[in-house]
């Protein structure tokens, strides 16, 4: 399956190369919103919360009620998780939230699952170098992501892996990866980083893997 992903950086939609470079920029919310409105599910990102610089709070409430939206992007409590549920999200994810400088933070995660249900927790598990990246990608923790999602796996419904090394390059996600992240969860398992035509959204749908894709969506590369 694909998941178009919608970031959003100063009031805009954007596409960033590895989380930094400025690519791509966009204004026009309802022409993209009508392209995505036929997918099952669509990845929102608040970009400046997760890089803690700001917010696009009224953004991220108005297109998550015209589409399904799992929504993402600095959320650190429940209670945002059940603002975001409650202004039309249909699951939240979590990263940094889930990391200490030591590894894995299962009381958060537990306290999370908890609180908000299994089902609508998303776990994210960014990567650099691999390692896992927090706080918009600018620290790591000392962490694999195998390590993660095998003590993730009770919490979440669904885990979003990142491969940032090659995040906005459309030079297509490492496929060895993918298969092996699947083996070590019975979890819905969603991947982005480098996605660049159709031909890999299906070798990944192959292994039950679904594919995030912002870039190529972004540039006509790949058609929606």
């Amino acid at each position: 399956m694909l998941i178009p992903s919608i970031d959003l950086m100063g009031g805009r939609i954007v596409q960033l190369v590895q989380g930094e470079k400025l690519k791509l920029a966009f204004d026009d919310f309802e022409y993209w919103i009508e392209r995505f409105s036929a997918y099952p599910l669509v990845q929102l990102i608040d970009l400046d919360a997760a890089m803690r610089q700001g917010s696009n709070s009224a953004l991220i409430a108005q297109i998550a009620k015209r589409l399904p939206c799992q929504v993402g992007g600095g959320i650190r409590t429940a209670e945002q998780a059940h603002a975001l549920l409650g202004a039309g999200a249909c699951r939240v994810i979590f990263g940094s939230a889930l990391f200490t400088t030591d590894g894995v933070d299962t009381r958060t995660a537990a306290a999370l699952s908890n609180s908000m249900g299994r089902e609508q927790f998303v776990a994210s598990i960014d990567t650099k170098s691999g390692r896992v990246a927090v706080r918009g990608w600018k620290d790591s923790v000392n962490l694999t992501p195998e390590t993660a999602i095998s003590e993730l796996e009770p919490y979440c419904g669904a885990f979003l892996y990142t491969h940032v090394d090659t995040e906005g390059t459309m030079q297509g996600f490492p496929l060895e990866r993918a298969q092996i992240l699947r083996r070590l969860t019975s979890r819905q398992l969603i991947v982005a980083g480098g996605i660049r035509d159709r031909a890999e959204i299906e070798a990944l749908d192959a292994i039950h893997v679904d594919a995030v894709a912002g870039m190529a969506v972004y540039s006509g590369l790949l058609a929606t």
